[in-house]
């Protein structure tokens, strides 16, 4: 079978199932072991067999429900290429707008020159520790997570891409209330669906993603009511706090943060397409 047969025979197949066709392009060009530009040029060239039974049995299981980025062990994120499994959440290209909007703010608030302590909250594949260590090396960066496996998943994404960050086991911010710790930065893309949401999303996530770092409580508030308590032993005199939240979710997660900290500005920031998903506490500023 030819590239473009396989590709024919990959679309007609997940297209039945309601699948994304173009899924079988990522797939095939995967197990090929190409990039994009090569597989194109590829189109009319054999499938080797072992490639060929390897890309099948992948098709068939995304037609059954397993996201391609599993399929592959890979997703992009700002740019880099992170290695994922079913121990972690697959990282999204909102929380890239979470890292824009928090390197930016780190620039213009912190003009001091120095080394700032940031810590990553629920780092799952460490996407966002990383990227903000690649993107700013000025920062001292803490990597936290509940669970180990996702800590060694993470640790080895930060070896791949080259990135000192410190992994530390622990329940959200107790390892550093514990140790009494304080940091200049907290960012977090914590667990935010409401339980109830279980119902109509989509089996692709609801059958493979983690659901401890999907579900949180009745109102998806639950981790971000801790984390505003926790914040007051850990944060410093002055300090940037940012969440990624579910839509519809700002207005409750910036009075969490006004609550906590009277004196801070909290703003509310829209992602590309329009939706309230970060918000920001600007502490003694």
């Amino acid at each position: 079978m030819k590239v473009y047969e396989a590709l024919q025979w990959a679309s007609s197949f997940l297209k039945e199932k309601n699948r994304d066709d173009n899924a079988g392009e990522l797939l095939l060009q995967h197990f090929m072991g190409m990039e994009r530009a090569a597989f194109l040029a590829s189109l009319r060239d054999e499938v080797e067999p072992f490639v060929l039974a390897a890309f099948q049995k992948a098709v068939l299981h995304h037609c059954e429900g397993k996201p391609v980025q599993y399929l592959i062990g890979l997703e992009s994120f700002y740019g880099r290429r992170f290695k994922v499994n079913e121990d972690v959440l697959i990282p999204r290209p909102e929380t890239e707008e979470l890292v824009y909007h928090a390197l930016q703010r780190i620039e213009q608030l912190f003009t001091e020159k120095g080394s700032l302590k940031l810590a990553d909250v629920g780092t799952g594949s460490g996407a966002i520790a990383i990227t903000l260590k690649l993107e700013n090396e000025s920062l001292d960066v803490t990597a936290t997570d509940i669970y180990e496996p996702t800590l060694l998943l993470a640790g080895e994404n930060a070896r791949n891409l080259g990135a000192d960050i410190r992994f530390l086991q622990g329940d959200l911010l107790q390892p550093f209330m514990e140790s009494g710790e304080t940091f200049d930065i907290i960012i977090s893309n914590p667990p935010y669906i409401p339980e109830g949401d279980k119902e109509w999303m989509s089996e692709v996530v609801t059958e493979h993603e983690p659901h401890r770092a999907l579900f949180a409580g009745v109102d998806g508030l639950t981790i971000y009511k801790r984390l505003a308590e926790e914040l007051l032993s850990v944060v410093s005199e002055r300090a940037l706090i940012g969440f990624e939240v579910g839509a519809g979710q700002s207005a409750a997660v910036a009075e969490l943060l006004r609550q906590a900290f009277p004196q801070a500005k909290v703003d509310v920031v829209f992602d590309i397409n329009g939706k309230d998903r970060m918000v920001f506490a600007e502490v003694g500023f």
